[in-house]
């Protein structure tokens, strides 16, 4: 039985369809402040699927696009001796994820399970970011975390994925900016990685996450909500360091929601500015 089959999770699919926004829901209090859209009423079930749904198809896109064009690389097949997936250990290990960073996203990562992992939990990050939303910084993000052939196949279906038509839909303008007084917002938040293929040249890593996804403003109809997804990363040592050949994602697993109380607009936009990222490590 699948986790959205117990009772009390919900009726979400639970479909791998690879989007980042996901399709799973959340039982949320609603505060009664007046004259926020976060607080005001419940966002109706077909707006949220609908921003779900947008979101979704981009990566599921991205996705199928790098797995079609793996050509016959197998680096990153592992050992055959480690190919059963190994429970990770919780405790961080105090090794430093990084020396350096590449274009503002760490880089340098150990040719080691630990550095496989960090490099996962990294991308997962970044490729999860608000940066992917405006074509200059999402180009050198997929050059930064892709092998150079990956990236190659890539650019291209994902300027087209990428449209002024797609990013109208989720309230950006044709540069990715969101409107004047609104912030708009997507990141991952990894929970945890765990190493499924091993070997000096290939790694098969998957980074459990929780994503937060929405427009933040006054005048928002897709306030900010969040998502459980795991994001399994085919990552290949490439020119001392770690880089992506193919990855996919699924939903889940998601925990039973709580009954905390939504934040008003501003409360979130005002997170958002003063609450930074991390870099992770195993």
């Amino acid at each position: 039985m699948s986790l959205g089959d117990e009772p009390g999770y919900g009726d979400a699919s639970r479909g791998e369809d690879g989007g980042y926004g996901g399709s799973g829901q959340t039982r949320t209090r609603l505060p009664d402040r007046p004259g926020d859209v976060y607080g005001g009423a419940r966002r109706g079930r077909s707006s949220s699927r609908s921003l779900v749904t947008v979101v979704g198809v981009v990566v599921l896109l991205i996705a199928a696009i790098a797995f079609a064009n793996r050509g016959g690389d197998d680096s990153s097949s592992g050992n055959g001796a480690n190919d059963k997936a190994k429970t990770s250990p919780t405790a961080a290990s105090g090794t430093r994820p990084v020396e350096s960073k590449a274009a503002g996203i760490p880089s340098g990562f150990a040719q080691s399970e630990q550095g496989a992992q960090s490099a996962a939990a990294n991308y997962a990050v970044v490729l999860g970011s608000t940066s992917m939303f405006k074509t200059a910084s999402r180009h050198d993000i997929v050059n930064t975390v892709y092998t150079s052939a990956a990236a190659g196949r890539l650019q291209g279906p994902m300027d087209q994925a990428y449209s002024a038509e797609f990013l109208s839909k989720l309230g950006l303008d044709a540069d990715g900016n969101p409107p004047k007084g609104s912030t708009f917002v997507s990141r991952t938040i990894p929970v945890g990685t765990k190493v499924q293929q091993y070997s000096a040249t290939g790694a098969k890593v998957s980074v459990w996450y929780m994503g937060l996804i929405g427009m933040s403003g006054q005048t928002s109809t897709d306030p900010v909500s969040s998502t459980w997804k795991t994001w399994t990363f085919e990552l290949q040592w490439d020119n001392g360091d770690w880089k992506i050949v193919t990855d996919s994602q699924k939903d889940g697993p998601a925990p039973v929601p709580g009954d905390d109380k939504a934040a008003t607009s501003d409360e979130i936009s005002k997170a958002i500015e003063e609450y930074g990222g991390f870099t992770y490590a195993r």
